[in-house]
């Protein structure tokens, strides 16, 4: 990083999806100067990991912001920038109908997977291109807070940088940075929305569906879907929350030898009421559950162990029907119903038992259940017009503010708010 300014017309924290969508439309769209804020090396979040890209509406676009007429505009311009290769979708008539009979939809949806081993190449490029287009971008650069009476920051080196305009986009992992900005600056939020679930992992002959659909979207009674299918050269990872693991799942190109493992998430949307209104905490609060019983890591049990309402342990992990080894070596053979929430875990196994329906081999006695998989998708904010502003001059945009849920509709927020801001100027 080189040296800042004092002041910029527009500056963008994050270089997530939501960053990188209003850097682009600012500056192929006025002559402002822009500054781009990441604390890390390279971005992070869903378009470093995976990088699968969604293009039709409604998935990822929540309903309270977003119409489709809106949504598809904006679509086309997020292609224009991250040039997807749309996957295939073919011969999912036999599982629609299946799945129908069940009371449950399978969503057809254009997609686009990078991978994890290419995203890096594609963050570059496009960071490269906003440079070009004389965005200044400041890597490793961290704010610590923001002014609660004068429109500035202040960076975790003590320097001061104001502003005319500033978009906050800093994703979901960092919710309570975000949460103490609002105080700070008396806007009001909840966050009283949390997705709760288990990563499901299984040899792929047993989920035939991805030979004909990449991420299948199945939305089951009881606000229980599947989320972020990998195949081909699939793994489980873990990621460091604030006190917690969470799973997660990721794939590598096609360039990449398979190794004809599958994975997906069940999660259930859960909307908290009093006493208990932060979904944040929540989450959190099983996380930390599961940190105890593991001795700090994650659990995971083989669907032939919980069906017989016993534990899975180091043994049974072994080469008789478990005939596939796990890919998260970290995580602990463990009792998956001893730390999750009885509620959850039955509309879950619900939905899992009327997968194996529609796509028969999901609960085979290998199939490794993985928890937690926690989603503390969204602070809430209060905004004050329809394109995400929460006072005059911020904006606050992405999955972090529950504005998206996802690459493609995250770059699609940064457009509006940018919008805003161009309305203004002309």
């Amino acid at each position: 990083m080189g040296n800042l300014n004092s002041h910029y017309d527009v500056i963008i924290v994050g270089s997530g999806p939501a960053g990188l969508g209003a850097a682009f439309k600012i500056a192929q769209n006025s002559k402002q100067s822009v500054l781009l804020i990441e604390k890390k090396k390279i971005s992070s979040g869903g378009l470093r990991n995976d990088c699968k890209q969604n293009y039709t509406y409604p998935v990822g676009f929540p309903l309270e912001h977003w119409g489709k007429e809106q949504a598809d505009e904006l679509l086309k311009e997020v292609a224009s920038h991250l040039n997807p290769k749309m996957e295939t979708r073919l011969n999912i008539e036999k599982y629609v109908k299946r799945a129908q009979k069940l009371g449950v939809d399978i969503l057809a949806i254009d997609q686009a997977h990078v991978g994890t081993d290419k995203s890096a190449e594609l963050i570059r490029g496009l960071v490269n291109q906003l440079k070009e287009l004389d965005v200044t971008v400041a890597l490793e650069t961290e704010v610590k807070e923001l002014l609660s009476n004068d429109k500035a920051l202040i960076l975790a080196n003590e320097q001061t940088i104001s502003f005319n305009h500033i978009i906050l986009g800093p994703g979901r992992a960092d919710y309570d940075w975000m949460q103490e900005q609002m105080d700070n600056l008396n806007v009001a939020y909840s966050d009283n929305i949390v997705d709760i679930g288990i990563r499901v992992e299984m040899k792929e002959e047993n989920y035939s569906i991805v030979k004909d659909y990449y991420d299948p979207k199945i939305l089951f009674p009881n606000k229980v879907r599947t989320f972020c299918t990998n195949s081909g050269c699939a793994h489980i990872v873990r990621e460091k929350y604030k006190g917690y693991y969470s799973v997660n799942g990721h794939s590598l190109s096609r360039d990449k030898k398979a190794n004809k493992l599958v994975n997906f998430a069940m999660l259930k949307t859960i909307r908290l009421t009093e006493p208990v209104v932060s979904g944040q905490e929540f989450g959190k609060i099983l996380g930390e559950m599961v940190m105890q019983l593991t001795g700090g890591s994650v659990i995971m049990q083989r669907v032939g162990d919980f069906r017989l309402g016993q534990r899975s342990t180091k043994e049974t992990f072994n080469d008789d029907l478990y005939d596939f080894k796990n890919t998260l070596s970290n995580a602990v053979a463990a009792d998956l119903s001893l730390s999750m929430p009885a509620k959850i875990l039955r509309d879950i196994w619900e939905a899992l038992k009327q997968l194996d329906t529609i796509v028969p081999g999901v609960l085979h006695p290998s199939t490794i259940l993985y928890y937690p998989e926690i989603k503390t998708y969204s602070n809430k904010p209060q905004f004050i017009n329809d394109n995400f502003m929460v006072k005059e001059g911020y904006y606050i945009i992405g999955d972090g503010a529950g504005t998206s849920r996802g690459i493609t509709a995250a770059w699609a927020s940064g457009i509006r708010a940018v919008n805003d801001i161009l309305d203004k100027e002309s």
